[in-house]
């Protein structure tokens, strides 16, 4: 099932499965969001958790016992209840389950909220650890926008470009896209835009830190433009499909990355992971500003 909200300036809609952003229009009709295409890639806006990215051999340990979860977890294929709906928001919910719990003992609830004021549509998280024990998770957005955003342009002039110029660091991937440690200026110079071309997803993604919190996906040859903000995410990634000539660019804020080359990880010890108190609720999230 999907539900739509919209103001004066966006109707959005989203679906019961993921909680996934299926489309982003303007007033004018325009679509902003990646409509899914399995020539290049299916999706459109799944999210992360419990954990971002992938694992090594698919598996985790906790507690002496070896776990399984797909890439980039379960939440993106479950199906989320509705818990609230009004004309411009709308928030979705999932809960522990017996078949989340085989895959991932914890014991929580799952909120991601959609709202729109004006040109903007905040995207929100809140993670409430409903268990015993502490929950360790991670999260984030995988959304992906049209580029060129405007009939009769090209991918190349397209770009995305941050706030403020910045010195940032790249995420070191192996082949198999499993962190090799080996993190490394992204530019020199110092980057703020960053001009598209299909062929620098030909290694996969560009993860990045250490960057401005507002990057834009614009063109000098259009008005037309997303800016997202990501305050409380550690990590932003830009990917298309490998070696393609795909029409999108994903802008994907993470609070973690995959696992180590050759490491299964330690729930308890994997990097980066947020370890939430019982009784505690985690909120993060980001925006789009559409014009």
């Amino acid at each position: 099932m999907e539900y739509i909200i919209q103001n004066d300036c966006l109707t959005v809609s989203v679906s019961d499965i993921g909680a996934e952003l299926m489309s982003v229009k303007t007033a004018d009709g325009h679509e902003y969001l990646w409509q899914g295409d399995e020539k290049y890639w299916a999706g459109r806006a799944p999210i992360m958790f419990p954990i971002c990215g992938r694992l090594y051999n698919g598996e985790y340990t906790y507690l002496g016992k070896t776990y399984t979860l797909p890439n980039h977890g379960f939440a993106r294929k479950s199906k989320f209840e509705l818990k609230s709906v009004s004309k411009s928001l709308v928030t979705l919910e999932l809960s522990a389950n017996e078949e989340t719990r085989s895959v991932y003992p914890f014991d929580f609830v799952f909120d991601v909220t959609f709202s729109l004021k004006d040109n903007c549509l905040d995207v929100k998280y809140e993670v409430k650890n409903t268990d015993t024990k502490e929950l360790i998770f991670s999260v984030g957005g995988h959304p992906a926008f049209n580029a060129p955003l405007d009939k009769g342009l090209a991918f190349e002039d397209c770009y995305v470009e941050f706030a403020k110029s910045c010195e940032a660091l790249r995420v070191d991937f192996s082949p198999a896209c499993f962190l090799t440690h080996q993190d490394k200026l992204y530019n020199p110079q110092g980057t703020k835009r960053i001009d598209l071309r299909h062929d620098l997803f030909d290694n996969d993604a560009i993860f990045l830190y250490n960057v401005a919190k507002e990057v834009k996906l614009g063109s000098d040859k259009t008005q037309r433009s997303v800016t997202m903000r990501f305050d409380g995410m550690k990590y932003i990634g830009l990917w298309h499909a490998v070696k393609t000539d795909a029409p999108y660019v994903c802008i994907e804020p993470w609070t973690s990355v995959p696992a180590t080359e050759g490491k299964v990880d330690n729930l308890l010890t994997k990097e980066e992971m947020i370890h939430l108190p019982v009784g505690y609720t985690y909120k993060n999230g980001y925006s789009v500003t559409i014009k």
